[in-house]
């Protein structure tokens, strides 16, 4: 039983999967943020515009009246509310994912400028050195 604690542990606490956990609960409030964006936001100005009182309420009746028992209608107020909060949510994610590229990019600039000032400061002897360990490389493939 301690070797399974120390084993879970040891698997909780790799980092792959601590960011796994810290991005699912940010997600989580996202979300909250996003359904907030849409209800209370963007539904309203749909509102304005289409005259019901609720997004979701938009629909083409089959059978029934609206808002009784037995109504049967194609609920596509629902389905269009449910492809805006996609749609902000990628967009929010895309433009999350090309800012991280951006740090990486400079990030990865930097490191290419470090090797290629400590590739400059290298003697003469290392210089050597480091041709014989290629072409020693080259030769065993």
């Amino acid at each position: 039983m301690k070797k399974f604690i120390e084993d879970f542990k040891k698997f909780a606490m790799k980092g792959n999967v601590v960011d796994m956990a810290v991005g699912v609960v940010i997600g989580g409030a996202f979300g909250k943020i996003v359904t907030s964006l849409v209800n209370d936001i963007i539904t309203p100005l749909i509102i304005m515009v289409t005259g019901k009182t609720k997004l979701a309420d938009l629909s083409i009746p089959l059978s029934g009246v609206q808002g009784t028992e037995g109504y049967v209608g194609i609920m596509y107020g629902q389905f269009i509310q449910n492809i805006i909060d996609f749609l902000i949510i990628a967009l929010s994610i895309f433009i999350v994912i090309k800012i991280i590229g951006k740090f990486r990019r400079k990030e990865e600039a930097k490191e290419a400028e470090v090797a290629e000032e400590k590739k400059e400061t290298l003697s003469k002897e290392q210089e050597l050195l480091t041709e014989i360990r290629d072409l020693l490389k080259d030769k065993k493939e």
